[in-house]
């Protein structure tokens, strides 16, 4: 996959940093449809892991959501300057999970701009396992500032 931004290049975008970034790399940005597309390798040294669970590791579904958020934040305020660059989940509708995600999984997140007014936007995100739906959901934020 192609990189349009890497990880240096994301954290200076978002405030995210280890072991809460969650999105690798950015692989697709068309400003025209409103569409971003990156993902997060899943490894089986995250600390999640530690405690979900440790006999059957399984990453959370919470944080496939995070996940797209923070993609979601990077199409927003790639272009902002510096000190506004803070967004924040105003809210999450429609989520659904529909397959595991497991260590050594490739977790593929692409994220469409539905509406955007002001600070407030509304992004519907997908993630994807080895092309298998994984999990989607209707992610709302709010531009700090």
């Amino acid at each position: 996959m192609e990189s349009i931004l890497n990880l240096e290049e994301i954290r200076e975008i978002v405030p995210h940093r280890y072991p809460f970034l969650l999105v690798d790399r950015v692989t697709e940005i068309d400003e025209d449809s409103g569409m971003i597309k990156g993902y997060k390798n899943i490894t089986a040294n995250e600390p999640i892991f530690q405690g979900h669970f440790p006999q059957a590791a399984i990453f959370p579904g919470v944080m496939i959501l995070e996940a797209m958020g923070q993609l979601g934040a990077i199409f927003m305020l790639r272009k902002l300057p510096q000190e506004r660059r803070m967004a924040y989940f105003a809210g999450i509708d429609k989520a659904r999970f529909k397959r595991m995600v497991v260590p050594g999984d490739c977790l593929e997140l692409e994220l469409k701009l539905v509406r955007q007014r002001g600070n407030f936007a509304v992004v519907e995100g997908k993630a994807y396992v080895d092309g298998q739906l994984a999990a989607e959901a209707q992610l709302m934020s709010s531009i700090a500032g």
